[in-house]
Parts: C-alpha cells; structure tokens; sequence
C-alpha cells in the first residue's frame, strides 16, 4: 500500500463522508441533496464556508453551531471518518483498480442505507432503486457474470420475501426485500450468501446483549438494515476469504 496514496484517499473519502451525512439528512427532509446550502438542522442557519471542513469543522466548533450553539450529532464526524476509513480498507485490498471505485460507490450506498435505518427504522427506495442500478452495472464491469448477479439477487431479495410472506409482514419489512436483492446484485450469489450469515450471526448476538442489558426487549424491533450493509460490507472485501476458510473447516478443500 502507497502511504501517500492512503492518505490522499482518506482526505477523498471524508469528504464523501460530508455529502453523504447530506444525502442522509436531506433523503428525511425530502429536500434536493444538489441544491442549496447546508444549514444548522436546530437554528437553520446557514453554515459558513469555514465550518465545512469534514472533522476539523466539529472539532473547532467543539462539537456547537457556531450561531445556536447547540450540540452537532456525533453521526456527522463519525459517517465521514467511517467512510474514510472504509475508502482504505478498500484501497489496501483491492489497490487502484476498477474493483476499487466500483465498491467504493457500493459502501456510499451502504452507508446511507446503515444510517438511515438506524435513525428511521426505513430503508428507502429512493436509495435502492439507483443501488439497485448501480450494483447491476457495476458488477458486470468487475467481471461478474450476470447469471451470478442475477442468481444472487433472487436468492437475496428471496429469501427474505419467504419470511415477509410466511409472517404476513411481521419479522421483517419490504425494504429488507429490496436490500436483499442489491446485496446480491452486489456480491453474486456465494458473497451474499457469505453476507446473509454474517449478518444474523452479528445481529443475533447483538440483540441478545441489548436484551440481557435492558435496552431492549423480546419484543423490540431492531434495525436489521444496520447488519445486512454491515455484513455487505464485509463480504465485499473478505467474503471470497471467508468463504475459503469455510469451506477447508468443512473439508472442501
């Protein structure tokens, strides 16, 4: 790994974490995220030019709007350097190639769709759909084959349209169906496959602390999008390890 490629590559990707926190706020305003200028979601003020730097901004304004002074959310810092961090990640695995921009713009994706579920318990179509699009297009280009995109779709989107009729709608939402289907249109059918499991496997025993912790309850919804781009994620950059090492413990290799 070029350290000052890196490094070129975390200022690039917390920038992108600043428009992506935009993106967020502005997809639950339902405002145009291309037009007009960021503003203070408290006092609505408009935000100067010197307080958008990604992270610095908040560390100078110690975490206050410079006209209300009231709290900025922790989200906005912690989604740019997150992103940043993640735009590594992939650089360290995948170097300068195409497999590179094309899954640095899948964790954009991920990333507002973690967020936005987190905050709002909805995954939005007016994300999934250009996902969707996106992640079609784009694994074609990193050399998937489109039977694979295709299979991985509808085993993703699938398999949670299984539990959406077998429960009449009630273990999980249809944004989880469409979500399915982008992680398989993403990772092809073995990576989603790699992605399903580690996503119940985080999000079981992440619930299991929240209950015996007393945040939440047996009967408590959980944002499961969290996990599922979470385990994206993971299996975008490790699933084909993950895979392989399963696969020797079972004696296939």
């Amino acid at each position: 790994m070029n350290l000052t490629i890196a490094i070129l590559i975390f200022i690039v990707g917390i920038s992108i974490g600043s428009f992506l926190n935009a993106v967020i706020w502005r997809l639950h305003t339902k405002e145009n995220f291309l037009k007009g200028r960021s503003y203070c979601p408290k006092c609505r003020a408009h935000i100067r030019a010197r307080d958008l730097m990604p992270v610095m901004s908040f560390l100078l304004l110690r975490g206050k709007c410079r006209d209300c002074g009231k709290s900025i959310s922790w989200q906005y810092p912690l989604i740019e350097l997150v992103t940043a961090v993640a735009f590594v990640i992939l650089y360290g695995v995948f170097g300068l190639t195409i497999s590179f921009f094309v899954a640095a713009v899948y964790t954009g994706f991920l990333v507002i769709v973690f967020m936005f579920d987190l905050k709002h318990y909805l995954i939005l179509d007016r994300v999934m759909l250009p996902a969707a699009i996106v992640a079609f297009f784009g694994s074609l280009l990193i050399g998937l084959s489109i039977w694979n995109i295709l299979l991985g779709a509808v085993i993703g989107g699938g398999f949670f349209m299984l539990q959406f009729l077998l429960s009449g709608g009630k273990w999980i939402g249809g944004g989880d169906i469409r979500l399915g289907a982008v992680m398989g249109l993403m990772l092809g059918w073995q990576g989603v496959l790699v992605a399903l499991f580690i996503s119940y496997l985080v999000g079981s025993i992440t619930g299991v602390i929240l209950i015996f912790s007393g945040r939440k309850s047996w009967q408590s919804r959980l944002p499961f999008g969290v996990f599922l781009t979470l385990a994206t994620f993971i299996a975008l950059v490790w699933g084909d390890a993950i895979a392989s090492w399963y696969s020797s413990i079972l004696g296939y290799q």
